[in-house]
């Protein structure tokens, strides 16, 4: 039994679902060719199309929603974390004191969102002091190194601080379904 082929509006939706990656795509080539020419723009758009057509990577659904107001709390938040984190880590880089212990540590995210779950990723592992080495995508579970989290106490404030980040992701770009499962 062979699938019956795509109707033109199902190509086209296909083609709107995959635009946003194209584009992102066809600009990292031109930044990475450090030029905007024709040349360089037709070229971007080949790689991209071959790019998306070899490495199959399934859509990501996005809510469609955004909050403004969250989406703002949550940039003022990420960029107190960097700032914090920054000087963290400088300290720790130039402190005579041997470096603290480090720890591998799991955090069960609140939402199954893979949209959440990638920018959660993402802002944890731009944030100074941690990064995320492992992701359980069926579990909902991102594994963190964290720098100078040797106790109980150090690895629950990690937890604590990526789930805050995910609460506020949520409440800025979330779907209605992730808005419940934040409570």
């Amino acid at each position: 039994m062979t699938d019956a082929p795509a109707t033109k509006r199902e190509i086209r939706w296909r083609i709107w679902q995959q635009l946003p990656l194209l584009v992102v795509l066809v600009l990292l080539w031109m930044m990475l060719w450090g030029s905007l020419t024709p040349l360089t723009i037709v070229t971007g758009i080949l790689v991209a199309v071959l790019v998306t057509r070899a490495f199959y990577l399934p859509p990501v659904e996005l809510s469609g929603r955004f909050n403004p107001f969250w989406f703002v709390v949550f940039l003022l938040r990420f960029l107190l974390e960097l700032v914090k984190g920054s000087f963290q880590v400088a300290w720790k880089a130039i402190s005579p004191r041997p470096l603290p212990r480090s720890s591998v540590v799991a955090v069960q995210l609140l939402t199954r969102s893979d949209f959440i779950m990638t920018l959660s990723a993402i802002v944890v592992s731009l944030i100074p002091g941690s990064i995320v080495v492992e992701v359980d995508r069926a579990g909902g579970v991102l594994y963190l190194h964290a720098i100078a989290a040797a106790d109980e106490a150090a690895i629950a404030k990690v937890r604590a601080d990526v789930l805050a980040s995910e609460v506020l992701l949520v409440k800025a770009l979330g779907s209605t379904d992730d808005l419940r499962s934040i409570g």
